[in-house]
């Protein structure tokens, strides 16, 4: 099973890295620019989130980041040692409601949960560990 992975830290300037390694991994294995730019989308969703919450202030924490493709599938592992958060107990967002009646966040999730075929999440050995699934 070809696998790909990228190591990144929770600095918001590494986010243009995980573009260009979508971009490298997408032509390799060839696939679609939609389906690209899909996995993308949903990668950035994610990695941003542990960027900005899974850390303190002020500690330098990893964010891997695992690609794998099968016949039927790409699956994305993102695994960082921040904060346990499980994604997956996250309400989607309501979005019949207002911006100002809406509570702050939860879009993200609902994009991430609308852009893969699949979301899950497990907490093993002290990581966070998200599995996006998309069917090819």
């Amino acid at each position: 099973m070809p696998k790909e992975s990228l190591i990144l830290t929770n600095d918001v300037r590494q986010v243009s890295l995980l573009g260009d390694f979508v971009k490298s991994t997408a032509a390799k294995w060839h696939l679609s620019a939609s389906l690209a730019g899909q996995l993308r989308l949903a990668m950035e969703e994610a990695v941003v989130n542990v960027m900005e919450y899974a850390y303190p202030d002020g500690v330098q924490g990893t964010i891997e980041i695992e690609l794998f493709k099968d016949g039927q599938c790409i699956s994305v592992v993102i695994s960082d040692e921040g904060t346990v958060f499980d994604p997956t107990h996250v309400m989607s967002a309501d979005t019949t409601l207002t911006a100002e009646d809406r509570p702050i966040g939860g879009l993200g999730i609902s994009l991430i949960r609308e852009l893969v075929d699949e979301m899950s999440y497990e907490r093993l050995r002290n990581k966070n560990i998200l599995t996006l699934k998309k069917k090819l």
